[in-house]
């Protein structure tokens, strides 16, 4: 089959305690509030190049509810966003920034998979070859509704996971050793 024609294999990313620093109150993870509060990982940049050279599309599927809480302005994630894609190999970003907690029902909020299958329809990708790695139960649930294989990065967080994932691991490098490794 030719290259082209070949479905894209996606790692799906949760942005917040994947690819940068989570901030925790209460052993629980918060996103930042500003542009100088946002700090990739030490590991995330050569995780990120490994996958790539590897030929999988990185997308980054987020929930950022404290926007549409109003708690939080929708330009300062969009000047996250910008530097972490200056700063790695991110082909897209898939955001969601419904409020949740009952506000809102919309199929793109993490667990559902509504930015997972987007993004697989829109990049031609067979989500049965696609990994979701994340680091709170959403998006193992998110993964598992997707038909994606799962990788938890457990930060030990005050927070009990609703289904097992596929693999467990401390931080990305680690998840895309597994990732190239099964995909062999």
């Amino acid at each position: 089959m030719p290259e082209s024609l070949k479905p894209a294999r996606i790692v799906f990313l949760d942005r917040d305690g994947v690819i940068n620093r989570a901030l925790e109150h209460e052993a629980k993870p918060y996103p930042p509030r500003t542009l100088e509060e946002f700090e990739i990982l030490p590991e995330v940049p050569s995780a990120c190049a490994k996958l790539k050279a590897a030929g999988f599309l990185l997308v980054v599927a987020t929930n950022q509810p404290d926007v549409g809480r109003g708690t939080l302005d929708k330009s300062v994630v969009e000047s996250i966003h910008a530097r972490m894609m200056a700063r790695l190999p991110i082909d897209r970003v898939e955001v969601c920034y419904h409020p949740g907690q009952g506000q809102s029902q919309c199929d793109c909020r993490k667990p559902r998979p509504g930015m997972l299958v987007q993004a697989a329809r829109e990049l031609n990708a067979d989500l049965a070859q696609c990994w979701m790695v994340g680091d709170r139960w959403r998006d193992v649930d998110c993964g598992h509704a997707a038909g994606c294989k799962t990788i938890f990065i457990d930060r030990g967080y005050a927070e009990e996971l609703r289904q097992q994932p596929d693999f467990r691991t401390k931080n990305l490098l680690e998840a895309a050793d597994i990732i190239l490794s099964e995909s062999r």
